[in-house]
């Protein structure tokens, strides 16, 4: 027989891993002051994509020296970006333990048809970073699986004296994690996962040595406009500054700027990583509660504090994807958890964002239900 449905019900229930949450604070009076039909490259349009700018430095702590710019076609294109523009000079590894970091191998292997050394991990796992030659090699992994819910657990594996270029797709980590920026040459992501921004946006952090590669190297194959970072041997200062490839939504970048403020507010980055570990351990405390649902990611070491992927382990299930999708389901109807299941491409199970811009409180109040949609669920299939 079923457990009885809780009492008490999350005040939020988007547990969405992107676009995520609003920051806890959000309405949409407060973007009042938005450029709206004013050029982007108005004095007050560049304005206001300088302090986009400034703010992500100055929030996660990125060095004065690196570069940090906004690019069109959110994280996507801010990797594809550093793909197409710089790989081609060096050997390159390939690190995948997910399916973006998957995508990234098929950009650069069959797109890009360089001869890459690619090292892969199930989902679950993560790939043996002691094998990496990241002094000689150029390396391209993510440091948050976004669908996997593993994550690199540091990056002691990077050489101090690399002479290659490390390409990170951090979009799932920035803000939720302490990147080590000297380890990290080009490290992108989108303001529309931890911070719960609007989508569309990409942001591309550079760092001296990855503007040495660009202005000193020129790959074999075309480059179309949306990608170039230079001009002439030279990096288009300009990008860097706020006047962005293509026209950004003003409307975007005023929302980011709210969530920025928010951030601030909350502590600045040790402030958001908090938020995200206590919800993290909020969930892996539910885990090791119940014998009947588990992490995906098998090394505590590596499990991620944002998008947490869990899978279902009870022996009586006898279709896990049927199973999780009900369960999913179950939760959205009653407005428990929205957008919680497994990405398409991953093991059933479900995916719960616990970012900072998610209440603690909201997760406490969740899994009791979702105890209850499980044992709903075992019933209705018996």
């Amino acid at each position: 027989m079923a457990t009885q449905q809780p009492a008490t019900r999350p005040a939020n229930p988007r547990f969405s891993s992107g676009p995520c949450a609003k920051p806890p604070t959000f309405d949409v009076t407060k973007l009042a002051d938005a450029a709206l039909g004013r050029s982007h490259r108005a004095a007050i349009g560049k304005d206001k994509l300088k302090a986009a700018i400034e703010g992500t430095r100055e929030v996660l702590g990125i060095p004065a020296d690196y570069r940090i710019g906004i690019v069109p076609a959110s994280d996507t294109g801010a990797v594809e970006m550093a793909l197409w523009s710089m790989l081609g000079a060096r050997k390159v590894e390939m690190l995948a333990w997910e399916s973006f970091g998957a995508g990234w191998i098929t950009d650069v292997v069959k797109q890009l048809k360089i001869d890459a050394e690619v090292k892969t991990a199930d989902y679950g796992q993560i790939v043996d970073l002691a094998t990496v030659d990241s002094k000689n090699n150029d390396v391209v992994f993510t440091w948050n699986g976004t669908t996997s819910g593993v994550r690199v657990p540091n990056a002691d594996w990077i050489a101090d004296d690399r002479e290659g270029v490390t390409i990170c797709d951090a979009t799932s980590a920035a803000f939720a994690m302490d990147l080590p920026w000297d380890k990290l040459d080009v490290t992108t992501f989108s303001w529309q996962k931890v911070l719960g921004g609007e989508a569309a946006h990409g942001v591309i952090v550079l760092s001296p040595r990855a503007v040495e590669r660009l202005e000193n190297y020129t790959p074999a194959w075309p480059l179309p406009k949306i990608f170039r970072l230079t001009k002439g041997g030279k990096l288009i200062e300009g990008i860097f500054t706020g006047a962005t490839i293509n026209t950004p939504s003003m409307l975007a970048v005023e929302d980011y700027l709210f969530a920025l403020d928010w951030a601030r507010s909350e502590g600045g980055l040790q402030g958001l990583i908090a938020r995200a570990d206590a919800n993290a351990q909020a969930v892996f405390d539910f885990c090791a509660a119940n014998d009947w649902i588990a992490n995906l990611a098998e090394d505590a070491a590596t499990r991620s504090n944002t998008s947490v992927c869990l899978k279902f382990t009870d022996d009586r299930i006898q279709d896990g994807a049927a199973f999780a999708k009900a369960v999913a389901k179950r939760l959205e109807a009653e407005n428990i958890a929205l957008d919680i299941g497994a990405y398409r491409d991953a093991p059933a199970g479900l995916r719960i964002w616990c970012g900072g811009t998610v209440e603690t409180a909201d997760l406490q109040a969740m899994l009791p239900w979702l105890a209850w949609a499980f044992e709903a669920e075992i019933a209705a299939q018996a």
